[in-house]
């Protein structure tokens, strides 16, 4: 089973890059998709269905901001729009949480916390109340994939300029604390375990032509549970697909 994270930064202008097509071709099992840009009930005509897809849509209050989707080949057995916690947490069209017989996936756009310490604050809680869900999960005894655009590099070898970034949000020690926090609990980063020492990015400024130089961040990730873990074959990042300033990242589970 083939699954695929990718932060499209618009859906529409994906369209026009021919994400379509690369759907059709590359025919992931599940594809996850962040920052749509859709609000609910604005579905282009051409994603409303796709051939051997159900597919599901999360948008959020604010038009022509954030949104999530999944497009998968199974039938989910059922399907979560947000957290089901807090009104600010699941009104931006953030997190879709679909559930199959031996998985439950969550298809997360994390906040960016770099306009303003109300924002990187929110960011923080948002991480919080997400850990909290996950932990209620794992205690009913569900094994998790938790993908999508996390907004923060981890480690130095996640970005190529780290020195430059301490106190940038998306490496802030505080924001990297909870990536730590979390592999504490037990989440088990698949490209890191898969490539412990191979420097990789997904996303890149579009401002800087920062794509070209290849001075980029690893801020997409596929984090699953440990039971998870004898399944997973492989895990990678995509960079030779365009379309968007992220590149999809993947993982390959057997055995499901």
């Amino acid at each position: 089973m083939k699954l695929i994270s990718w932060n499209v930064n618009g859906i529409r202008a994906a369209l026009k890059k021919n994400f379509l097509e690369w759907l059709i071709d590359e025919s992931p099992d599940i594809l996850c998709v962040q920052e749509t840009k859709v609000h609910d009930g604005l579905v282009p005509s051409e994603l409303e269905t796709v051939l051997g897809y159900h597919v599901s849509w999360c948008g959020g209050e604010r038009k022509g901001y954030s949104g999530v989707a999944c497009f998968s080949k199974k039938a989910p057995l059922n399907v979560k729009y947000g957290f089901g916690k807090q009104k600010r947490f699941d009104s931006e069209g953030r997190i879709l949480e679909l559930e199959f017989k031996d998985f439950t996936l969550f298809n997360i756009y994390f906040p960016n916390g770099q306009k303003d310490d109300v924002r990187l604050h929110y960011k923080l809680d948002f991480y919080d109340a997400a850990l909290e869900y996950f932990e209620e999960l794992r205690a009913a005894g569900k094994e998790l994939i938790i993908c999508g655009d996390y907004n923060t590099a981890h480690n130095e070898i996640d970005l190529a300029r780290p020195k430059d970034n301490e106190k940038v949000s998306g490496f802030l020690r505080i924001e990297r604390d909870w990536m730590d926090k979390i592999e504490k609990f037990g989440y088990i980063d698949t490209f890191r375990k898969k490539h412990p020492d191979t420097v990789k990015y997904s996303w890149w400024s579009l401002r800087t032509a920062a794509r070209e130089r290849n001075v980029g961040w690893r801020l997409d990730y596929f984090y699953i549970t440990p039971g998870l873990l004898g399944k997973m074959d492989d895990a990678g990042i995509m960079n030779e697909i365009t379309g968007s300033d992220h590149c999809p990242v993947y993982v390959n589970l057997c055995a499901i």
